[in-house]
């Protein structure tokens, strides 16, 4: 799956930096000094913002952030930093200049109600931080496997700076994401690609954005000026993907709870930018993202998405906590199976397509897991079914077929995979069992040779008769 790709991708992030402050509270009466709202403060909490936000969103989803940006030497950089250290997949390499302080927003709110934002900022950048951050892109950029540019309009982000990014990153063939603030797209030229939101997108334009209208109006208008693709966040209309050559694309929003859109654009160009560091096609990066931006708005502050979380988003909008709990990527399975290892636990794996889920297959199920410890259960993606099936299956897509299996009980964890076999999975994992069905023999089942190489067992359990999802299909057609 995607999120698997996205593991250990090391992604430069450039741009303004700021620490964000959120104090919260209740409000139950109005001073008696002003007419004004009173917050009786009950927390006090901190995260890294702006381009520090989308580091925090690539660690939190498994890449590691190599993080550019100024900082002053102030007691805000200090905590930023300390934050900072505590991921331990994002790389400090922030410029520190003692003339400067650093950005940091305050934010008072009452429940989910934002009363006040306060400000510490300064436009003036000193003499000379350019070519120190210019310096830093260039040093790093070899070692990386995209870049992002978090142009928050603060005044780092500069014409100057945008080339030196592009140029950085076409020297060694890496991609560019840039979140634009600058009043005309074209000063991103060079950039893999473009993700304003609406207001962006207008202010560049001169046109209005509130609607496929007024966007199918002014598309033309950004794409000469940018020269690139185009991932047009919207908000409740949901994003847009639309390329120089006419191409477009449109997902409906994946939120299924709006309570903060802060910080919604960074995880947005978070998730773009390790999509197309795994190899992802710009369609599939701009559903990851989208559904990575559905999930952060439904939490409260600047806050960012898990690789877990994002899994059970793309596969389906329900928020089904049994999936989330059992669907894991690929790396996150191997930390739990070597924890499983410590705890001298046996731990079984069985595969297939599970397209439609019979009596047989719970069955199966049900023996294999009382022959083991836990039970994994690798689940063929719908392109994997297609090519052992045919084009007409899947019958279910593969979020609705992860669903029912994590839903059952003998099941321990469930992993997607895109090949025709686990095999892959089989060798990262190194399961203690195999189960197949007494269709096969010990010889025909994939791995067989891997898993008794290291002392595991293959078990073949007796079939329900009479129960085949193709029988199935086929006697559903017949009465059709």
């Amino acid at each position: 799956m995607i999120v698997d790709d996205f593991q250990g991708k090391r992604i430069l992030v450039v741009g303004d930096v700021m620490l964000d402050h959120f104090v919260r509270g209740a409000v139950d009466r109005v001073s008696p000094e002003a007419p004004t709202l009173v917050l009786r403060i009950r927390e006090d909490s901190w995260n890294p913002g702006g381009a520090g936000n989308v580091a925090k969103n690539i660690a939190s989803l498994g890449g590691v952030a190599l993080l550019v940006g100024l900082v002053g030497e102030d007691d805000a950089a200090r905590r930023l930093g300390e934050i900072l250290g505590e991921s331990g997949r994002i790389e400090n390499l922030l410029i520190a200049d003692p003339g400067y302080p650093t950005i940091e927003k305050n934010r008072f709110i009452a429940g989910d109600q934002h009363l006040l934002r306060a400000d510490r900022e300064s436009l003036d950048i000193p003499d000379g931080v350019e070519a120190r951050i210019t310096a830093a892109i260039e040093a790093a950029a070899a070692s990386c496997d995209a870049m992002v540019i978090s142009d928050y309009s603060k005044g780092i982000v500069t014409p100057g700076l945008i080339a030196a990014v592009v140029a950085a990153a076409q020297k060694v063939g890496i991609p560019v994401v840039a979140d634009p603030k600058r009043p005309n797209f074209a000063d991103y030229r060079g950039c893999t690609v473009l993700t304003p939101n609406r207001k962006e997108f207008s202010g560049a334009t001169g046109m209005p954005a509130d609607s496929d209208a007024h966007i199918e109006a002014a598309m033309p208008r950004a794409l000469e000026q940018f020269g690139g693709p185009i991932v047009l966040t919207r908000s409740e209309q949901g994003i847009s993907l639309v390329s120089p050559d006419g191409s477009h694309y449109h997902e409906p929003p994946r939120n299924r709870e709006l309570r903060d859109v802060s910080g919604a654009g960074d995880t947005v160009a978070a998730t773009m930018a390790l999509a197309l560091a795994g190899g992802a096609e710009l369609r599939l990066a701009t559903t990851a993202a989208n559904a990575a931006a559905g999930i952060v708005v439904g939490k409260s502050g600047t806050a960012s998405v898990e690789a877990t979380e994002l899994i059970s988003a793309m596969l389906h909008n329900a928020d089904s906590m049994v999936l989330e709990n059992k669907l894991a990527t690929l790396s996150a399975a191997q930390q739990i199976r070597t924890d499983w290892r410590h705890q001298g636990l046996r731990v079984g794996f069985t595969n297939g397509c599970f397209d439609i889920i019979h009596r047989g297959h719970v069955t199966l199920l049900k023996k294999a897991r009382e022959r083991c410890d836990k039970l994994i259960v690798a689940l063929n993606t719908d392109a994997s079914v297609a090519r052992l099936k045919g084009p007409e299956r899947p019958i279910q897509p593969e979020g609705a077929r992860a669903d029912v299996i994590a839903a059952i009980g003998d099941v321990d964890m469930v992993l997607l995979f895109d090949d025709d076999t686990p095999l892959k999975l089989m060798e990262a994992l190194k399961p203690d069992v195999i189960f197949k069905g007494s269709d096969y023999t010990v010889e025909t089942v994939v791995g067989h040779e891997l898993v008794q190489g290291y002392g595991g067992d293959v078990e073949l359990l007796d079939l329900v008769e009479g129960y085949s999802t193709t029988n199935i299909v086929n006697k559903s057609r017949g009465m059709g």
